[in-house]
């Protein structure tokens, strides 16, 4: 299967993992966070980071990432991995990688701070100003 990139616009293959961020964080994930790991990591551009604070929240959190993006995009993952013990699920959509970790998986693995040179990308929207 061809990686995203070659088929899809930057600016959506962007704005499927900003949705990504959205989606686990409408779950109640906590900690969300977008590293565009691109000018560092040959095999991806982004991580997109979440945690929840249990095994069936981790759960819910990869259900709804995944959910999203095909209803949105048409996206599927290449690979998943993780549902067995769900304590890190990894869903890889090539050009982006989608983390759910339980939070002490997260707290030992660190990986924000692994990839701590590397831009984070804004993915939530601003709030309105009140007039």
């Amino acid at each position: 299967m061809r990686p995203l990139a070659e088929v899809v616009e930057p600016e959506v293959l962007l704005a499927a993992v900003k949705a990504a961020a959205v989606a686990a964080d409408d779950k109640k994930a906590t900690d969300v966070l977008v590293l565009d790991v691109g000018d560092v990591l040959s095999i991806t551009g982004w991580f997109v980071i979440a945690s929840g604070s249990n095994p069936r929240l981790v759960r819910t959190i990869a259900e709804e990432v995944e959910a999203r993006l095909k209803a949105d995009f048409g996206f599927e993952p290449l690979r998943v991995e993780g549902l067995d013990g769900l304590r890190w699920v990894l869903l890889d959509y090539g050009d982006f990688v989608v983390h759910v970790f339980h939070e002490e998986e997260r707290d030992y693995y660190q990986l924000e701070r692994l990839w701590a040179d590397v831009p984070k990308v804004t993915w939530q929207e601003a709030p309105a100003e009140s007039a």
